[in-house]
């Protein structure tokens, strides 16, 4: 006669769980916050945001976040309207994410479509730090789970994270904007050997031919550019780069194109962190327009040329993917990687 089995427990325990999702915005750009909250159908959730006299940031979540998937909009870019610089929106992002994690969030998110120090990404000269990496490693330390990004200035900075990285592209944004104007006789012109990659993916999505700018940088935020390599007498050119800092290397650029022939300039890019002397250096450049998207809010006193597209339905439904546990690459169908 066998003895009886004892009944063993079972190996998990099934909750009805109702996930929760969560969306809140730092001071960086709660515009493209806010755009992101009316496509996904719900109100952002209360902040107290503050910066004290002696300059230190504070927060605090206005209604419970335990158990929820909270998103927290903030790109590290800074924001004169609100008095932040980047490095202020760089620590509110962290305390924000901090706040979270200390009220029990399930899962905190940080969707910082631009993504600050990331020209930072390697050392170029002894003594140098890699900034790029640092600040993966601050946010990581304050708890996130995930980040949600925007064409990094290079994909590798993703191998930062030990987190998981989501990338996406405003290229399809980008080329969609050029197809539907209709130019002709259109070239894409890449400012440096590093933007070919992007350049030429960026060219065959519209059905450009493709040139190249020998470039140097002599010190850092100076450009020199020495001469165009490939067609562009008589055409359309197109600029297309990841970030317009201060325009400067914009505007040499657009002068070599324009001495090598070319009809109309136009300049395209993901960032637009116009800083110092961008806007002279713009309407010193004859661009037709400049095209940006708004991962960075967009400073006053901006030339009529500058034309800026939302990324708030790319990055809607990435947020939403995340949310349901379903598949972010589906966004592109798999073609983000870029560099």
């Amino acid at each position: 006669m066998s003895a009886v089995q004892p009944r063993l427990a079972p190996s998990e325990m099934v909750l009805d769980y109702d996930k929760r999702l969560m969306l809140v915005s730092g001071r960086a750009n709660p515009d493209l916050a806010g755009k992101i909250a009316a496509r996904l159908g719900v109100q952002l959730g209360g902040m107290t945001l503050k910066t004290f006299a002696n300059g230190e940031v504070y927060c605090r979540f206005e209604e419970s976040v335990r158990g929820a998937d909270v998103f927290i909009v903030q790109p590290t870019c800074g924001n004169p309207q609100a008095g932040l610089s980047a490095n202020d929106a760089l620590m509110e992002l962290l305390i924000m994410v901090d706040a979270a994690v200390g009220g029990s969030a399930h899962r905190v998110i940080a969707v910082s479509p631009w993504y600050g120090y990331s020209r930072q990404d390697k050392k170029s000269a002894p003594r140098e730090p890699i900034s790029a990496r640092l600040v993966a490693r601050m946010l990581e330390a304050a708890g996130i789970d995930r980040i949600v990004t925007m064409d990094l200035h290079s994909g590798q900075i993703q191998g930062f994270f030990q987190k998981p990285c989501d990338h996406m592209t405003a290229l399809f944004m980008l080329t969609q904007y050029f197809g539907d104007l209709r130019l002709e006789d259109l070239v894409v012109v890449a400012p440096d050997a590093g933007r070919v990659k992007l350049n030429k993916r960026f060219a065959s999505k519209i059905g450009a031919d493709l040139a190249i700018l020998n470039k140097e940088r002599p010190a850092q935020q100076v450009a020199e550019i020495g001469y165009v390599i490939g067609d562009v007498e008589g055409k359309t050119a197109v600029i297309v780069d990841d970030i317009i800092g201060t325009a400067g290397t914009l505007k040499a650029a657009a002068q070599a194109v324009h001495d090598a022939g070319a009809r109309r300039v136009y300049a395209a890019a993901t960032h637009g962190n116009f800083s110092g002397d961008a806007w002279e250096n713009l309407a010193a450049a004859r661009f037709e327009q400049v095209v940006v998207t708004d991962t960075i809010p967009l400073p006053p006193g901006a030339p009529d040329n500058v034309r800026v597209l939302s990324c708030a339905d790319l990055l809607t439904s990435s947020i939403r993917q995340i949310f349901t546990d379903g598949s972010v690459s589906q966004v592109f169908g798999g073609e983000n990687q870029l560099f």
